[in-house]
């Protein structure tokens, strides 16, 4: 069969109809060829939720929001009407939550399924809904604290400047002047003495070079005697000390118990006694010798006859027979 200029022409702009109506629909966000159920959820406010806004499922879009209308007698409560393919399906205790879809995104929805025994959402079904704060409403929750702190320290530190302000008087700043000028006289000094110092550790950086040196030979000299004394038999000497010692104290002991001559001579009174009357009478006898030396030595050149004296020093003769 032959088809007419005419058919052909009709045709043509019938396909180009159908085309530009499904072209139109897709650009609303509308798949005329997909196959999806329309699922409602309510919200008392919907913060700029749109048409056409994207469905997600864990992060998967999975279709978008087809209408949105007042409910009547409601009391300004909206219905929300959205699509999600026939491939999705998820609980009736599935919960619709209305969040921002990014900083800069817009709203969006996502459906938190709800992995339980109960019968799945079917086409027409009013799902129970939710809204997730926005980052400013979470912004705002965290800074909210924070003011309330910082209001605090606020209200705090003005009390404090307060206080500072009845306190730094005319006087009280005068005295803090002095107190500063005197600071950098104390400063200045300190710099100037510092500059002293420097130099006249300058001056004598020779000596004080000379000085550690000798120092350092020192401390290798005291080193070396620290081993060597280390490297002697130090617990065997100690050791013949103590034994040494103990002796000492033996003997001390023996003395004390008035044993042996040191002992007696020390602790027996009749030895002292005898000792002091033959030094006295060695004295005495020392003496009379410088006195009356011719009783103690008789001597004679030519052989003469010795005198005899008695003991008072007078000469005693001998009788002729």
């Amino acid at each position: 069969m032959k088809l007419t200029r005419e058919v052909k022409t009709a045709l043509l702009v019938i396909f180009g109809l159908l085309l530009f109506i499904y072209m139109f629909n897709f650009l609303k966000g509308t798949n005329l060829l997909s196959s999806k159920g329309v699922y409602y959820s309510e919200f008392n406010h919907v913060g700029g939720l749109a048409p056409s806004a994207p469905v997600l499922i864990n992060g998967l879009n999975v279709g978008k929001v087809e209408n949105i209308e007042f409910i009547e007698g409601e009391n300004g409560k909206l219905s929300v009407a959205f699509s999600v393919g026939k491939a999705y399906q998820f609980s009736k205790n599935s919960t619709v939550e209305l969040f921002d879809n990014g900083f800069l995104g817009g709203k969006a929805l996502q459906i938190i399924p709800t992995y339980d025994n109960a019968a799945k959402a079917v086409y027409g079904d009013v799902l129970q809904s939710k809204i997730k704060g926005g980052l400013t409403t979470i912004i705002g929750e965290q800074l909210s604290p924070i003011q309330q702190k910082l209001n605090s320290v606020l209200s705090t530190t003005n009390s404090s400047l307060s206080n500072i302000n009845s306190i730094l008087d005319e006087q009280t700043k005068n005295d803090l002047k002095q107190a500063i000028s005197g600071l950098s006289v104390t400063l200045n000094s300190f710099k100037s003495t510092s500059q002293t110092l420097n130099a006249l550790i300058k001056a004598n950086e020779a000596k004080l070079n000379s000085t550690l040196n000798n120092f350092e030979k020192t401390t290798t000299n005291f080193t070396k005697i620290s081993n060597d004394l280390a490297k002697q038999n130090i617990g065997e000497t100690v050791k013949k000390l103590n034994t040494t010692l103990n002796n000492f104290d033996k003997i001390i002991a023996s003395i004390e118990k008035g044993e042996g001559s040191i002992g007696k001579l020390l602790k027996d009174d009749s030895m002292y006694t005898n000792l002091q009357g033959a030094s006295l009478q060695l004295e005495q006898l020392l003496e009379d010798m410088k006195l009356n030396p011719k009783r103690y030595v008789h001597f004679s050149l030519f052989g003469k006859k010795v005198k005899q004296y008695d003991a008072n020093g007078n000469e005693v003769k001998k009788s002729k027979n």
